[in-house]
């Protein structure tokens, strides 16, 4: 069974409680609206499920409230910006706007960040992107370890996701990729696990490489990366280019922000905006995209496939349902959020 709450009421709430824990509410409500973003997109692991444990870990000194975020190193198509252990979403936030206006002045923005902590889905970055009309593309090091490398047991990298986004033009949702380099995100385990269910088969594995697909069990084993030994290598670029690069913390240094709710966590991610008008342009590639698209969707199927989909379709579709019918919050969550209300000394979400 689940409630269901309006958009509204979700931001309202996610506020409430991050102002009554004591953080600016400007602020407050820049994070409340990307975390509702997220539960539109149908990004579920990303949204005001994470409230519970974001709020944990202001509770127990994991988050800075009030950060002084600065610049290390600013150039005019490239930036490095130190989160000073704020919540991810407004440090993302910050260098996202920066890429943005870097990228319409001198074609691209590359922004880096450091000391920064989990933000949520890459596509509401990369859709805000996208909304300016330039091609988006998030990387970011995951906030725990639960991939080995191919063959190893080990685990030293996290689902190190990738988003991409390219608009379409006025109106019309961006094509839009966004997936972990694992083949289910942790946050989907954590979900399952809230709801008392098993997770499929392919999900993880245990240390002997069987599969394992009790999700209270997950402790015991690693995330399969995506197409084997491919999912691995990108991960590990990824986590070369958004940690590394940037200072932040990558393998053995990576704190687990699940099991940890103290610890600065130095979490490393990277946005980069480009301007098509310093390429083949803007024009040209929203006409020859929509094309594209409409070839791919209109190409011949295999039997039994009703429609060819392509990246973004879900998430147009989710955002178009759950804005009218409202966002479904399964009833383990209503109960943890209310837990969270109490905590922060705020009235109850109704639902």
């Amino acid at each position: 069974m689940s409630h269901i709450i309006t958009a509204q009421q979700a931001e309202e709430f996610i506020t409430r409680v991050y102002v009554g824990l004591g953080m600016p509410s400007a602020d407050a409500k820049i994070i409340a609206e990307l975390m509702v973003t997220a539960d539109l997109s149908g990004a579920d692991g990303h949204g005001i499920f994470r409230l519970p444990q974001y709020s944990k870990r202001i509770v127990e000194g994991g988050i800075n409230l009030h950060p002084q975020m600065k610049l290390l190193k600013d150039a005019p198509s490239i930036a490095l910006l130190h989160g000073d252990n704020a919540m991810g979403h407004l440090i993302m936030h910050r260098c996202t706007e920066l890429a943005i206006e870097k990228a319409k002045k001198n074609g691209i923005g590359w922004v880096g960040c450091c000391y920064g902590n989990h933000a949520g889905a890459g596509s509401m970055y990369t859709n805000l992107v996208a909304e300016a009309g330039l091609v988006g593309m998030y990387l970011a090091v995951g906030s725990a370890n639960h991939m080995a490398p191919w063959g190893g047991i080990d685990m030293l990298l996290s689902t190190n996701p990738i988003a991409i986004s390219v608009p379409m033009g006025k109106g019309k949702p961006p094509v839009l990729l966004d997936m972990a380099t694992t083949v289910a995100a942790y946050g989907k385990v954590k979900m399952k696990a809230q709801q008392g269910e098993e997770m499929p088969v392919g999900w993880m594995i245990d240390k002997q490489g069987q599969p394992l697909t009790d999700p209270n069990r997950s402790h015991e084993g690693m995330l399969v990366p995506i197409g084997e030994y491919k999912g691995y290598g990108l991960s590990l670029m990824i986590a070369l280019l958004a940690g590394c690069m940037n200072g932040a913390a990558v393998g053995s240094e990576l704190v687990d922000f699940n099991a940890d709710s103290k610890a600065v966590t130095n979490t490393g991610q990277t946005i980069i905006a480009i301007n098509p008008d310093f390429l083949g342009g803007t024009e040209h590639l929203i006409s020859d995209a929509n094309r594209l698209v409409g070839e791919i969707k209109d190409s011949k199927k295999l039997p039994g496939v009703s429609e060819i989909r392509v990246p973004g379709d879900g998430i147009a579709k989710s955002k178009a349902k759950r804005t009218v019918e409202g966002i479904p919050i399964p009833d383990n969550l209503f109960t943890a959020l209310q837990a969270t209300a109490k905590l922060a000394g705020v009235a109850p979400l109704e639902g």
